[in-house]
């Protein structure tokens, strides 16, 4: 009786499972394949996206040959490369990186410093916005003068400082009210895509967002 419970249960998760991965696998492929080959294999941060891109689109189009092949008995790979997947995942590549939903950022002035952060940051948090309605960066760039104004000790060398590449390498999440399950899966994501992630308290509780200098 138990085995067969457990073989019922292990059918039922495998159903949930198996689509869940299909689904997550192409943003996987998007954003750590991004940070991979920036952070390891020492690509510059477009060429590491570009690489990326070119292997999310590779396995859209294999997703719909597949379909393509189930319905029709014909795999229509690169026809779906070329008209489907190429605007999709440059359309989902280039709006994450100009633009962040005025309702997932603090204020203006935050969704105005969105531009400064690192290109894999932004894309990863593009990414996370699908998934987290409640998404809300109250911080990216941050100077001196900013931590004197916060009545805080000024930290030097902090990611949220322009850095020699000239762009912002961190950025702060709100964590207030989104309770410790949202806020650990969202610490999950981050960790699991390549970035460093801290919990500060500062002036308010929040999650810190970092991708590593090389």
């Amino acid at each position: 009786m138990r085995s067969h419970q457990f073989l019922h249960g292990l059918r039922v998760s495998l159903r949930v499972a198996v689509p869940l991965a299909v689904i997550v696998l192409p943003f996987v492929i998007l954003v750590r394949g991004a940070v991979t080959l920036y952070s390891r294999a020492g690509w510059s941060p477009w060429l590491a996206l570009l690489g990326s891109s070119v292997a999310t689109i590779g396995i859209l189009a294999l997703y719909g040959a597949l379909m393509t092949r189930r319905l029709t008995g014909r795999a229509r790979y690169w026809w779906i490369a070329r008209w489907l997947a190429l605007p999709l995942v440059a359309g989902f590549v280039f709006r994450g990186l100009v633009f962040l939903d005025r309702s997932h950022v603090q204020d203006d002035a935050t969704r105005t410093e969105y531009h400064q952060a690192h290109p894999l940051l932004r894309v990863a948090l593009s990414t996370l916005e699908l998934a987290d309605g409640r998404l809300v960066v109250t911080d990216v760039s941050r100077t001196a003068a900013d931590y004197v104004r916060l009545g805080l000790p000024v930290v030097t060398g902090t990611l949220h400082a322009p850095q020699a590449d000239g762009w912002v390498h961190a950025v702060d999440i709100h964590t207030r009210g989104r309770g410790f399950l949202v806020n650990w899966l969202v610490a999950t994501y981050f960790r699991a895509m390549g970035f460093r992630v801290l919990r500060h308290v500062g002036t308010a509780d929040h999650l810190h967002v970092e991708l590593p200098l090389r």
